[in-house]
């Protein structure tokens, strides 16, 4: 994603907003008009498959580990709807995540080389899935879901959108053989918190390092609501100028696969909320090959990454809102101002 100046910038000259009632940032404008086109572009069996009503319970009812799903699969989609769902897609996701996206679906040929099941291991098998009906004033949400990815978006009156629970993952985390050699589908999300936690004095270790040992999966899994975790960790208030700036960038990195007006809305609810209160907790190694976790945690957000299954070469990454999630909380007002004006 091309941008003149990084969200980092933004906040320290102050020039994202800050009030407690930060905005959403409305859908891009290409995503209803991709949506109505791969509905418009799908047989009526095919739409079956992939429209759901709004309030349907399937649209919180999120994997990302290779399990039957609800769904359009790119499997059954002939090369003008494939042409159509990518396009969606693209729409939904920044340049850079939209990449990752396709580098992780790419990581399942990789798995079928190192002795997987085909029939398991298939990057044909990630499902698109609209929930309503896309239009310019209207609510509705989609989903982009396989293994190791779930993208959730919920457009509220066409005005508003919430785009968490935001799930990324990578087996391999590195590639170590083969024509794809080298390949990381997540990296800043690793390194910058590597260094983050390698920057720290003995008395910020004591605060951050919760654990000597590092969990086998994020705490929240894939719950429909995100659980607040302990209040422990090392504050953004209590590191020094070099270390909030990192902390800043780790955040900032793990918004940066929705598009840049979603990820200037993020920083800016998570500031509004204030950074002082937001905290990094760390468990495990600190070197890498080892399992490791951490987790960044605000009033508002909770952002876990797990690094410790298949010799702590497996990621699980996730963002999730508190009251936000599916757009919970803008939903609500929906109703309620709906309510109101009847």
């Amino acid at each position: 994603m091309q941008r003149s100046v990084t969200l980092a910038v933004l906040l320290a000259a102050g020039l994202v907003a800050i009030g407690r009632s930060a905005t959403a940032p409305p859908p891009p404008p290409a995503m209803v008009t991709a949506a109505r086109a791969f509905l418009d572009s799908l047989t009526p069996e095919l739409k079956q498959k992939a429209q759901f009503a709004l309030g349907a319970e399937e649209r919180m009812n999120w994997f990302y580990t290779p399990v039957p799903r609800k769904g359009l699969p790119l499997k059954d989609m002939n090369e003008r709807q494939r042409a159509a769902a990518m396009n969606l897609l693209r729409a939904g996701l920044s340049e850079q995540g939209y990449s990752r996206a396709e580098t992780i679906r790419a990581l399942e040929d990789v798995l079928v080389e190192m002795g997987g099941n085909p029939r398991q291991r298939d990057r044909e098998l990630y499902y698109f899935t609209v929930f309503g009906e896309p239009g310019p004033k209207s609510t509705w949400g989609w989903r982009y879901e396989g293994h190791h990815i779930s993208q959730n978006w919920t457009v509220i009156n066409g005005a508003a959108m919430a785009t968490t629970p935001q799930f990324f993952g990578a087996h391999p985390a590195e590639v170590r053989q083969g024509a794809r050699k080298g390949t990381r589908a997540i990296t800043a999300e690793e390194d910058l918190a590597f260094e983050l936690v390698q920057s720290l004095d003995a008395a910020q270790q004591k605060a951050a390092i919760v654990d000597a040992t590092a969990p086998n999966e994020i705490l929240t899994t894939n719950s429909r609501e995100a659980n607040i975790q302990e209040d422990r960790g090392l504050a953004y208030a209590q590191m020094n100028a070099a270390q909030k700036a990192l902390l800043v960038r780790l955040i900032e990195a793990n918004a940066e696969a929705q598009p840049q007006a979603v990820a200037r809305e993020r920083l800016a609810r998570l500031r509004a909320a204030g950074l002082d209160r937001v905290k990094f907790a760390w468990m495990g190694a600190r070197d890498k090959g080892q399992g490791h976790y951490y987790r960044v945690q605000g009033p508002t957000f909770l952002i876990e990454f797990d690094n410790t299954q298949n010799d702590a070469n497996h990621i699980h990454l996730v963002w999730r809102d508190f009251k936000g999630d599916w757009g919970r909380d803008l939903l609500a007002e929906h109703y309620r101002t709906s309510q109101h004006a009847r």
